[in-house]
């Protein structure tokens, strides 16, 4: 285990113990394949430029090694801001997962399965040296990325939004003033829409990048690596372009009934496939007018640094009191 002279030790106490001086939080995002890291100024909602930190996982690796880059990551973040200033570390974070106690639960798929078990939330504080009150947190990467566009992006001025990421999977939260609502009549279980029935198989079968490569396969015949290839040939193609539609239309009947049933004021789009709402787009409000879906849709302008500010968002304290029942649930 890597360990070093903790970084906090020159600080006083008394600017440790003054949470005027802390508007600096670290937001984190795990990807499949990847960490991301920057600081974040809780005043003004926004990443504060030259923070970032980006480094490739090895998610087959042990769990030494897998913490040892995170830690690496995040203490090349934690190097160029005031560290008297940092409140904490808040983690995007796949599931399953305990998101209250800090506890990876991933088990039987192929990535990150050597954490099983170990508790991420003191192994990084023990690694980092933090004192104890700088706390390391924890919620849903889908949840990060609705938050983070509540609080700092397209959501910002609505109180009830869906946010859905599109890309190798069908990633979807629903937040209320805020807070991630997984549970009740309202919401689908955790908030999830992904394992939902549709056509022969559930949503993440028909809205996600695999969908695109089969159909594309299907009517040209041809193989695709993913979304952007199709999307450009779309462009010149009728055949290709109305794979577009289909999937506009697909999607605009699924979400409609969860929208009305929500009162969504605005859905968010993010992932990769979101950069081709030119070619959907049309198709998929036709669908939610013809529901009687009057809702906003907007594509995310943050992308990923949705997850980063949402996550760091955990160290807001009125946020931090008002989610944690839906940390307990996620």
């Amino acid at each position: 285990m890597n360990t070093f002279m903790p970084i906090f030790n020159w600080l006083s106490p008394e600017q440790k113990m003054d949470n005027k001086l802390q508007d600096i939080a670290i937001g984190v995002d795990i990807g499949g394949s990847h960490i991301t890291a920057v600081a974040v100024d809780m005043e003004s909602h926004t990443i504060i430029s030259g923070s970032r930190s980006e480094s490739p996982v090895d998610n087959k690796a042990e769990a030494d090694e897998i913490l040892s880059v995170w830690t690496d990551a995040l203490r090349k973040v934690m190097q160029k801001v005031p560290l008297f200033k940092l409140r904490g570390i808040g983690f995007a974070m796949p599931g399953p997962f305990d998101y209250v106690k800090g506890i990876c639960l991933i088990r039987g798929v192929p990535k990150y399965e050597k954490l099983y078990g170990v508790n991420i939330g003191k192994a990084i504080s023990s690694r980092l040296g933090l004192p104890c009150d700088c706390k390391v947190r924890f919620m849903n990467d889908a949840s990060s990325f609705a938050v983070g566009e509540a609080w700092a992006g397209k959501a910002l001025n609505h109180k009830k939004m869906m946010a859905i990421t599109l890309g190798t999977g069908f990633g979807s939260a629903f937040v209320d003033d805020r807070i991630p609502v997984v549970e009740g009549d309202l919401v689908p279980k955790m908030g999830c829409v992904y394992y939902l029935p549709f056509g022969n198989g559930i949503a993440d079968d028909y809205f996600s990048t695999r969908w695109f490569i089969s159909r594309y396969a299907e009517v040209t015949g041809n193989v695709a690596e993913g979304v952007k290839e199709i999307s450009g040939e779309a462009r010149k193609s009728a055949t290709v372009k109305a794979l577009f539609d289909e999937f506009g239309k697909n999607l605009g009947g699924f979400l409609s009934p969860w929208l009305l049933k929500f009162g969504t004021e605005i859905l968010v789009m993010g992932g990769n496939i979101s950069h081709a709402y030119d070619l959907f787009g049309p198709s998929f409000e036709k669908e939610l007018k013809a529901a009687g879906c009057d809702i906003e849709t907007a594509i995310s302008d943050l992308k990923e640094d949705a997850a980063l500010l949402g996550s760091a968002y955990l160290h807001n304290g009125t946020f931090w009191k008002a989610v944690q029942p839906a940390l307990a649930l996620m």
